[in-house]
């Protein structure tokens, strides 16, 4: 399983997403000093669990999904969570 993929089975496991998405942007570091130390990661989620909350409490849900899945092979983690759209 790519780490993507675990990234992205951590997340809906622990926060039900009603849209997710994880993009691999390691390709585009390589080279880069920290790219050696693991992947650069894009995640967009939305769901429930993030309402009502401030960013950087929506932040630390997510790293506290990735538990040590999130300190061992990601270098950088771009994060932007949401709760659900209200149309």
């Amino acid at each position: 399983m790519s780490r993507a993929a675990e990234i992205e089975a951590a997340l809906r496991a622990a926060l039900e997403p009603v849209e997710l998405e994880v993009v691999d942007d390691s390709a585009r570091h390589a080279g880069h000093a920290g790219a050696r130390e693991g992947g650069h990661f894009q995640v967009r989620i939305r769901s429930a669990r993030f309402a009502g909350l401030a960013p950087l409490a929506r932040h630390r849900l997510v790293y506290d999904a990735l538990g040590p899945l999130g300190q061992r092979g990601v270098h950088a983690l771009a994060i932007d969570a949401q709760p659900p759209r209200q149309d």
